[in-house]
């Protein structure tokens, strides 16, 4: 086999790419461990400590918001900073900001600043768009046939964290009550120490960096610069209805878990749930998010990106007649979270297989910075919306609004479908 130049020198010849690619998702899932750790500690009782601190429900859901709008704000430079000097920096930087803005939210329940909270929920999203991004540093040097799963184990080990982190936000909560920090800002202050260690970890294994690695390994007509720029990406994104439907599976499936998965707490605090219970249930979810993702990945690379795209929708609709109709069944509830989860794990991996299967090597970076800005803003603007829609007409009502956003998609499937028929 012909050996190939290494981004920093030497040569890697197919043994040692394999090698490379063990390594690599090795220290991605172990950085999605920690990660995932750090982000469902704190988020678990985001909304729970909003609402103290601002004093009024109606605000309540602006915590999430910031946090999903922080994700979408921070996933620009962030990705601007990987598309020109690789994976590495980038995901080391989130981590930092993820650490700095959940330090800030302590700070804020602290002193009882409400828009200070804000500030610091929005720098927390850094990490997740640290998470986000993982799973295309795992693409970026994987087998076209293997890509959607090498994309779920990536996701997947998230679980681990994921799924832990809400069982000790209440420990976490009570660890600082000695100390003049709110027993709902405690979990931040642990989550802040995981995002450190995760951002040591990535800057001292995550080498050579792999997408750089995959660049180096490219032929030299598909290493144009002038590809990688946001503009190229969405130009790519414009030119490939694969593409265009990979961008709104991710951008709808994200938006509708995420608006109904913030005012969950609230529902279920409504109906007597306590904070042990609610973290039962976060945990519930998260585990459909991503201990499934690995089946999404497989079913996705054996029968293809589009019918686990309409499984995605299938799931995520069900799950809003579940949870919208639950009321104080707490089991009901537990059961639509855990669907709506599941729907978003196949609607994120399938789509984002789907996504850099659809456009050209050098405009993949720039074309998935584009899409995480795209759902996460999506996703932002839900999360304020859905706290509105909670305070006026209710959790049913809210999961109603979240199964209409399926309607295009499903649109959009059956156009790509013919539109594939017919090529």
């Amino acid at each position: 086999m012909t050996a190939v130049e290494r981004p920093a020198g030497g040569t890697l010849d197919a043994a040692g790419l394999s090698a490379l690619r063990r390594r690599t998702s090795a220290v991605l899932v172990a950085s999605q461990i920690l990660g995932g750790l750090g982000v469902a500690t704190g988020i678990a009782l985001a909304v729970v400590l909003a609402r103290e601190v601002a004093g009024t429900e109606s605000l309540a859901g602006l915590a999430p918001t910031a946090t999903v709008t922080g994700t979408a704000v921070f996933s620009v430079p962030l990705a601007a900073l990987m598309t020109a000097r690789g994976r590495r920096p980038g995901l080391v930087l989130a981590y930092l900001i993820g650490a700095a803005g959940a330090g800030t939210v302590v700070a804020a329940a602290v002193v009882g600043n409400f828009p200070l909270l804000l500030v610091g929920m929005a720098g927390f999203g850094a990490a997740s768009s640290a998470n986000l991004q993982a799973r295309f540093a795992a693409a970026d040097l994987a087998e076209p046939e293997r890509r959607a799963r090498a994309i779920s184990n990536v996701v997947w080990a998230t679980t681990i964290g994921a799924v832990l982190g809400p069982n000790i936000a209440a420990p976490a909560g009570r660890s600082v009550s000695g100390i003049g920090i709110p027993e709902a800002a405690g979990p931040f202050l642990w989550a802040a120490g995981v995002f450190l260690v995760s951002a040591l970890l990535v800057a001292v294994l995550l080498r050579p960096d792999p997408l750089l690695t995959a660049r180096a390994l490219a032929p030299a007509e598909e290493r144009s610069p002038a590809a990688r720029s946001i503009r190229a990406g969405a130009a790519a994104v414009r030119a490939s209805p694969r593409a265009r439907l990979a961008l709104v599976t991710v951008t709808v499936s994200h938006t509708a878990m995420v608006s109904v998965m913030s005012m969950t707490p609230l529902d279920l605090g409504h109906h007597g749930a306590g904070i042990d219970l609610i973290g039962l249930v976060i945990s519930i979810h998260i585990a459909g998010m991503y201990a499934f993702s690995p089946v999404m990945g497989r079913l996705s690379d054996r029968f293809g990106r589009l019918p686990v795209i309409g499984l995605a929708m299938a799931l995520l609709a069900c799950a809003a007649l579940l949870a919208g109709t639950a009321g104080a069944a707490h089991a009901q509830t537990a059961a639509g979270l855990f669907l709506l989860g599941l729907g978003w794990s196949a609607g994120l991996v399938a789509g984002s297989a789907l996504l850099t299967d659809s456009v050209p090597q050098p405009a993949r970076a720039a074309a998935q910075e584009l899409s995480d800005l795209t759902m996460n803003t999506a996703a932002g603007l839900g999360g304020a919306a859905a706290g509105l829609v909670m305070a006026q007409a209710g959790y049913g009502r809210l999961n109603l609004v979240a199964a209409c956003l399926l309607l295009p998609l499903g649109a959009l499937v059956l156009f790509t479908r013919r539109g594939d028929s017919r090529s």
